[in-house]
């Protein structure tokens, strides 16, 4: 049967088995209520990914597709379509093709020919246009990030000091004038979430207001303003994130929820009194960024397989231990997204819930309601779970519980406050869980630490001295390292600083892990009070590479730097 004539959306989604008739059936009286397109309702509900809409969208229109987040912008393109008319028709120019006079074009809707005619008689008289198809929130971010940045923070706080209106500020989209100290706050926001920012910090000095941004981990002072500006500011903060504006005296917490780019981004907030006024700190919580795939969290090939049978393993207890910030919620939700299929009931108990998925039911632990994770886990056991998720075992009759659940055949995943995956077993003991108990239930513990990526555009190449190969376990003289790379394992790479990377010589972070998988000999050593030293002998002879390990393989590799490894792990253990 030909394919050429057009499959109604619907119907093409429950062919390749991506729906189910209910969904559509649920999509389409959304749509009938929000009057919004199909499709967009569809990724809304949480029924298909972006990416599949755009695939079965561009096989239903005949029309390729382009993916903007592995995207090298093209100047004379963007020069062809100006920031306003991008805007209103939802498109971002990919390429012009000079020898065929071509602009490639990414659309939301390649069937709009109303912004297609209009941007045909807008361009240079013989320029021919390529529609391709993109999701909408990729080409909205795309043209935030390529088109430069739309609220200038500068043109609002001109503005505030002399009262001339900055149109420049108000943005191509809103034609009502609103308030500068809304757009102010607005402005501060986009702008962390476009830098990567993971807190925002507005700190309240004597004299003055400092604005710091943590990015990789690491707090940088973004601006100073003066003390004039705080108090309106810290009333629309608090507006926006429904805490009482009158309470100045005692800390608030609250919630934000904005939407930047055609993606929502939440934020948490906390305002805390200071002897300078209210401190507030807004915690940024990307859904998008809260997710990574399973094979995207760097492990080696031998690792990832580790994990997978961990996870394979249908009753018992596993830990993710570290430090806060060292992104173990992160890794939790890459696990349960892995796992999370119509066959699985997945219930999570959490404080608070940081990243709302579909089909997990998701509790916040609420102390008020006399619900805490004892509590929680105690209730959750009567809605016949299949993999339960505790946010932190923090006290002996948490741990009791979650152990209970493991011991009545389900799965339990939950972090631990400890410095290494052998330490957990000391801490286990110290809040009072008893070693038989332990024993036999716990399926393995993964820690991890986050260090910064060095930036690939700057980064230096250099040969390591004794001590370095010394500490990356290389041997003194020539190029015989141990993992065989023909490009010689002493060549290393230091952080230098360019445009790219704010000049800091590091963009983004990754996890460095250990992942210890319980065996028969470890669980006896547990069950009589092994030391820590004879439980590292015995899983390091079961072949357990350490934190220190997997920092090394990763210096190696030449993504980050002993400098950022020693930050967070202890190395000196190797030069003894």
């Amino acid at each position: 049967m030909p394919d050429t004539p057009k499959i109604p959306l619907g119907k093409l989604l429950i062919q390749k088995g991506v729906i189910s008739e209910d969904q559509l059936r649920i999509a389409l009286i959304e749509q009938k209520r929000a009057g919004e397109p199909l499709g967009k309702m569809m990724i809304a509900l949480g029924f298909v990914t972006e990416a599949t809409m755009r695939e079965a969208l561009s096989e239903n229109l005949h029309t390729p597709s382009a993916d903007l987040n592995s995207l090298v912008v093209d100047a004379i393109a963007l020069k062809l379509i100006p920031k306003e008319v991008a805007k209103r028709y939802r498109v971002f120019p990919i390429v012009y093709q000079r020898d065929i006079d071509n602009l490639v074009l990414a659309m939301s809707d390649t069937s709009n020919i109303v912004a297609l005619d209009q941007i045909s008689a807008m361009l240079v008289q013989g320029i021919t246009i390529s529609p391709m198809l993109a999701n909408e929130s990729d080409i909205q971010r795309a043209i935030d990030q390529y088109y430069g940045f739309e609220l200038s923070i500068d043109g609002i706080l001109h503005e505030i000091e002399t009262g001339e209106v900055n149109y420049a500020s108000l943005g191509s989209l809103s034609d009502e004038y609103s308030q500068p100290m809304v757009r102010l706050i607005d402005a501060l926001l986009a702008d962390a979430v476009q830098n990567g920012a993971s807190d925002i910090h507005f700190e309240p000095e004597q004299s003055f207001l400092r604005i710091r941004y943590r990015i990789d981990g690491i707090l940088r002072q973004i601006r100073s303003l003066h003390k004039s500006y705080w108090p309106a500011m810290a009333v629309r903060l608090k507006v926006i994130s429904n805490m009482n504006i009158a309470e100045t005296r005692a800390p608030q917490d609250g919630r934000i929820s904005i939407k930047f780019s055609g993606r929502q981004i939440d934020f948490r907030a906390s305002a805390q009194p200071t002897t300078h006024g209210e401190n507030i700190v807004l915690r940024v919580l990307d859904r998008q960024k809260g997710i990574v795939p399973l094979d995207g969290l760097g492990l080696d090939e031998n690792e990832l397989t580790l994990l997978k049978l961990m996870i394979a393993r249908p009753d018992g207890v596993i830990l993710v231990t570290g430090p806060t910030g060292s992104g173990k919620t992160t890794t939790l939700y890459s696990i349960l997204n892995h796992i999370n299929t119509e066959s699985v009931n997945i219930m999570t108990l959490e404080d608070p819930v940081e990243y709302p998925m579909n089909m997990i039911r998701q509790t916040s632990v609420n102390e008020s309601a006399k619900m805490g994770f004892a509590d929680g886990i105690r209730s959750m056991m009567r809605q016949d779970p299949d993999v339960i998720l505790v946010g932190e075992v923090r006290d002996k009759e948490t741990a009791e519980m979650a152990f209970a659940a493991a011991m009545t055949g389900h799965q339990v995943y939950s972090t631990l406050h400890t410095n290494s995956a052998i330490g957990s077993v000391s801490r286990l003991l110290d809040i009072g869980i008893v070693p038989d108990v332990m024993a036999g239930n716990i399926i393995g513990v993964i820690a991890q630490r986050l260090v910064r990526r060095l930036c690939p555009h700057c980064r230096e190449p250099f040969t390591a001295d004794a001590v370095e190969r010394r500490l990356l376990g290389l041997p003194q003289e020539g190029h015989g390292g141990h993992d065989g790379r023909s490009d010689g394992p002493a060549m290393l790479y230091r952080a230098v600083g360019c445009e790219r990377c704010a000049h800091q010589g590091y963009k983004g972070r990754l996890a460095i892990m250990e992942l210890l998988k319980m065996n028969a000999e470890l669980d006896e050593l547990i069950g009589r009070r092994a030391s820590a030293r004879e439980l590292r002998k015995a899983a390091q002879a079961a072949g357990f590479k350490t934190l220190v390990d997997d920092g090394m393989r990763r210096v190696l590799e030449g993504v980050t730097t002993l400098e950022e490894v020693s930050r967070v792990v202890d190395l000196t253990d190797r030069l003894s």
